[in-house]
């Protein structure tokens, strides 16, 4: 009973490190059609980024606060200068994002080095706690409380908000957001900046519990196509389902059967795009 738990655990603080990660991208994906390669990037850079303000103030919070405006910052200046030159140019795209992802990549080791490292966690958050003869570290069930927190703050904004609307107007349909005297480059931006800051806290938050290394971004990339795949482009309530059968399979799979992990993730993702290409929530 308590292997079946700590798993059921585990698989729901991943899944809500993945729901962060591939909301932003699921949006961006939906809204501007851009394919964006270098979306795991902002989650090593996030990571890297808390590190250094941790090491220089001794505060995860502010390592927390930091990192989220810095890599979004970053990303909006590389949606103005470099990716809006390439609208609807799907391989343009793949191209320079693939680039970017090496790039910042090679930088991110120029910078912080090759070794693996993991962000100190607040006090408040370390050691664990009984339930029975069961044992949850506090860490992960924090985690897991804050994603769940974030679906019901992204939730809100973009069902409860004007802007929300505006994105989700833009997504049926570019045309008539344009029509209406909507400066819809700006919210191009804002949503490739948003989406940018959630990944960099998937991985101020993930750096505590996975680590940030080099070849992060390519691990965390790879999970987060397989939930929009799963979930479908352009829907909050996709990327949250998505993210929570990519979150258990991987870690019932890693579990169980070690030897077929990325089998176990990609089968039903191959079936899912062989079944229903949009994904389980996507437009048709």
């Amino acid at each position: 009973m308590s292997f079946w738990s700590i798993q059921v655990l585990n698989s729901l603080s991943l899944a809500m490190l993945l729901f962060l990660l591939s909301a932003g991208l699921s949006i961006i994906f939906g809204l501007m059609r851009i394919i964006n390669l270098a979306h795991g990037s902002f989650y090593l850079l996030g990571g890297y980024v808390a590190l250094s303000v941790i090491a220089a103030t001794e505060n995860f919070w502010l390592g927390l606060i930091a990192a989220p405006i810095a890599v979004g910052l970053f990303s909006a200046v590389i949606h103005r200068g470099v990716l809006r030159r390439i609208e609807n140019n799907e391989l343009a795209q793949v191209l320079v994002t693939f680039g970017l992802l090496l790039m910042i990549s090679d930088l991110s080791i120029w910078i912080w080095g090759g070794l693996p490292r993991t962000l100190p966690r607040p006090e408040i958050f370390d050691g664990a706690f009984r339930v029975g003869a069961m044992v949850f570290p506090v860490y992960r069930v924090a985690l897991t409380g804050a994603g769940l927190l974030s679906v019901v703050l992204i939730w809100l904004v973009l069902e409860r908000t004007r802007i929300g609307a505006i994105v989700r107007a833009g997504v049926d349909d570019q045309e008539m957001v344009r029509g209406i005297g909507i400066d819809i480059g700006r919210v191009f931006t804002l949503v490739f900046a948003s989406g940018a800051a959630m990944a960099a806290v998937a991985g101020v938050l993930g750096g505590g519990l996975l680590g940030v290394y080099p070849g992060a971004d390519f691990d965390v990339v790879l999970l987060a196509f397989a939930v929009v795949v799963i979930g479908g482009l352009g829907s909050l309530k996709g990327a949250f389902v998505g993210s929570l059968f990519i979150g258990f399979i991987d870690t019932f799979g890693k579990a169980l059967v070690p030897q077929y992990a990325l089998f176990t993730i990609f089968v039903p993702m191959a079936i899912m795009l062989a079944i229903r290409p949009t994904g389980l929530f996507g437009r048709e």
